[in-house]
């Protein structure tokens, strides 16, 4: 009979092993629904700003064209960059509308 020592058994016998390393895997869908949030967040201050930008572009067609004028193309880019791209693109041309009436057409009359 053969004797079996340690070392001729660890030689014949190979065995792989490894270690986990990878992230841990989420659920489908749980960062789509992070991302929402925090999109919709965005929006929400978006939009915050588009109705201030728009409530200053149409108090220009009354009051200080330039100054409320300017002021809400300002705050319509800023609403645009925030998400709000309608009210954004209503203060900015508004407000443009303003001060190109307030400059060139209002001084003739």
């Amino acid at each position: 009979m053969k004797s079996f020592r340690e070392e001729d058994v660890r030689s014949d016998f190979a065995e792989e092993t490894a270690a986990e390393i990878a992230a841990p895997v989420r659920p489908i869908g749980a960062e789509r629904v992070h991302e929402h949030h925090e999109v919709e967040e965005e929006v929400q201050h978006g939009r915050a700003y588009g109705y201030t930008a728009l409530a200053l572009s149409i108090l220009s067609l009354f009051i200080i064209p330039v100054l409320f004028g300017a002021a809400g193309i300002v705050v319509g880019f800023v609403a645009r960059r925030k998400g709000a791209h309608a009210l954004g693109s209503w203060a900015i041309g508004i407000g443009a509308l303003s001060i190109i009436i307030g400059l060139f057409i209002l001084p003739f009359f």
